[in-house]
């Protein structure tokens, strides 16, 4: 079992950067491939970015590339999500996700049915 604390989301004018952080506890983390994923209110959760158990593979969506970057702490157990020139799409509730079983292939970061664990979420709020 492993257990995941999202913090670092709040409110912040469009422009600005926040930084999410998620904690992990349990299982060893370095096997663990990570994801962040959002939902905004009545839409369905989207891939937002993602990366392997080393952080030497990176996934982005479209929408964050240039804007975005995943990173992880392994002697931390940590990863983080740096978010930079926030737009007010960008509202949603950011969720992180572990991955512990072996799958290959693009998909097996940016679908969510890939992932085993969930974190509870943190809101992020971006006003035009």
């Amino acid at each position: 079992q492993v257990q995941l604390i999202e913090s670092g989301g709040g409110l912040v004018q469009a422009g600005g950067s926040l930084r999410l952080s998620c904690a992990a506890s349990g299982r060893p983390f370095v096997n663990y491939a990570m994801g962040w994923f959002r939902q905004a209110p009545g839409a369905e959760r989207e891939f937002v970015a993602a990366l392997s158990w080393s952080g030497g593979s990176t996934y982005y969506a479209d929408s964050v590339k240039g804007r975005f970057t995943v990173s992880r702490d392994n002697a931390e157990t940590t990863v983080y999500l740096q978010m930079n020139n926030l737009k007010p799409e960008d509202t949603a509730v950011y969720y992180c996700a572990a991955r512990g079983h072996y799958c290959t292939g693009a998909a097996c970061y940016t679908r969510s049915r890939y992932y085993d664990y969930w974190g509870q979420g943190t809101q992020v709020t971006v006003s035009s």
